[in-house]
């Protein structure tokens, strides 16, 4: 069903299935008003850690929130090999990622989030506090903005 992930994790975490909702961080404009926060990857879709020969799966489709599982034939399909683990390790590096210690000051970044999305800048300053002061270089000129760690990350 249409975003129901978070109700759908917490009815199948209620019946001991261990779930991933991988999610990005994106910008949603609301009533004039910017927000940061943190939206499904793939939306509709988790993944679930099962046991075919052991868990109750079948109760899974019946579970709030949960529109069906993804299926081969009559059994549940596995995702491909390392994907997961990939995705997991995409979402650790990314709350890695909001320590200071992986920027300096000169290097070029991204903005992820906020009214200046997918705008590439150069770090100017970094602070114990979690913020940054990046320099944006909009119609010729050069903007300095102070943003959260967590709405840049560097640029490649």
């Amino acid at each position: 069903m249409p975003r129901r992930e978070i109700s759908a994790q917490l009815h199948l975490g209620a019946q001991g299935f261990r779930h991933f909702l991988p999610t990005r961080l994106t910008t949603v404009r609301h009533a004039r008003k910017l927000r940061a926060v943190y939206a499904p990857l793939f939306p509709r879709y988790l993944f679930i850690i099962l046991d075919l020969g052991r868990d109750r799966w079948r109760s899974i489709n019946g579970t709030s929130g949960v529109a069906g599982l993804v299926m081969a034939q009559d059994r549940p399909l596995a995702a491909p090999c390392g994907l997961v683990e990939a995705l997991t390790s995409f979402s650790d590096a990314a709350s890695a990622s909001s320590s200071l210690e992986d920027l300096r000051p000169g290097q070029k970044v991204r903005l992820i989030a906020g009214p200046f999305a997918d705008a590439l800048g150069v770090l100017d300053r970094l602070d114990d506090a979690g913020r940054v002061g990046v320099l944006l270089d909009i119609m010729g000129g050069g903007i300095r903005v102070k943003l959260a760690r967590t709405w840049i990350e560097p640029a490649a």
